[in-house]
């Protein structure tokens, strides 16, 4: 399984209700996106752009991401929106682009925050029938590129199907193994149902053992569920230590632990492992610091190999 801090969890807030703004950052989310698509009116979309920008000035707890999500590029309000961003006195760390349908979508956003946003990374949502054939291509889009989003809601209806985890196996599927042969991340689709946090368990497992880094969520409450599941547990966190620890007594050369025979690829991805979820406390707090931002390729996410006794 693999693992990650990056994206465990999103939670979306309309651009009109400023009044959730600070909430958001403070949600616990790992990314707290502010929506300028389908929460906004046609009439209202220049009004949300400008209040949208006193989102990024709003403090995040420590790890958060701040994430816009713009209007599709199929259309003008999007390109709108692009420009507006560049415009914007804090710069997004992520932006979502909805119904992508090839890597030019993510080319023309590279294209257009290049010199003001150039730090500002891309999730794409991928919920149409072409974008689920073109996903390959467009998590391939570019160094820019963190991940792939599946959209369900959109894609069950574009292709007349049930919004059950069995009627979109396919896509999913697709979008995973297309994420991960990029070397990015891959976040599942909501689950609908909010007061039901039983099925959001289940299904927030089945992403993850599907090979899913994390799931949106659609109301705050499911946020805490969301970000355990997708998390390892305190046995799998002590298990990377013993395999690291072993690694460091053995020069990092094959060794047994816990019975399981493991080299170089455990010892890499169990230090990865502790390095997210179980960093070193130090006695003095450190100085206020940005959060770090992870290179989307070149550095694999968070994992832990097959032998895990996480389920």
């Amino acid at each position: 399984m693999k693992f990650t801090r990056y994206c465990r969890s999103l939670l979306s807030t309309p651009a009109m209700a400023v009044e959730r703004y600070a909430k958001s950052h403070q949600s616990g989310a790992d990314i707290a996106m502010v929506d300028l698509e389908d929460s906004v009116p046609p009439a209202r979309k220049e009004e949300a752009r400008r209040l949208a920008e006193e989102f990024f000035t709003l403090p995040s707890t420590k790890l958060a991401r701040s994430a816009v999500r713009i209007n599709t590029l199929s259309g003008p309000e999007g390109l709108r929106d692009l420009i507006a961003i560049t415009r914007y006195r804090v710069k997004p760390d992520l932006v979502l682009i909805p119904m992508a349908e090839s890597a030019r979508d993510i080319e023309i956003a590279a294209g257009a925050l290049a010199s003001d946003c150039p730090e500002t990374e891309f999730l794409a949502v991928v919920e149409t029938p072409l974008g689920i054939e073109h996903a390959p291509a467009i998590a391939a889009a570019g160094h820019r590129l963190r991940g792939l989003v599946f959209g369900s809601a959109d894609y069950a209806f574009a292709v007349g199907a049930r919004l059950s985890w069995e009627a979109l196996t396919h896509a999913r599927g697709r979008v995973v193994n297309s994420a991960r042969a990029a070397g990015v991340e891959a976040m599942d689709a909501p689950f609908f149902e909010v007061t039901d946090l039983a099925g959001l368990r289940r299904e927030a497992g089945l992403a993850r053992d599907f090979g899913f880094s994390g799931k949106i969520a659609v109301h705050p409450r499911q946020l805490g569920l969301i970000n355990e599941v997708f998390s390892p547990g305190e046995e799998l966190l002590e298990r990377a230590r013993r395999v690291v620890a072993a690694g460091l007594e053995n020069g990092r050369s094959v060794t047994v632990v816990d019975g399981v025979m493991v080299g170089m690829p455990f010892f890499e991805a169990s230090q990865r492992l502790i390095e997210q979820f179980d960093p070193p406390r130090p006695e003095v707090s450190p100085h206020p610091q940005h959060h770090p931002r992870q290179h989307p390729r070149g550095h694999a996410p968070t994992d832990t190999p097959n032998h895990s006794t996480e389920k």
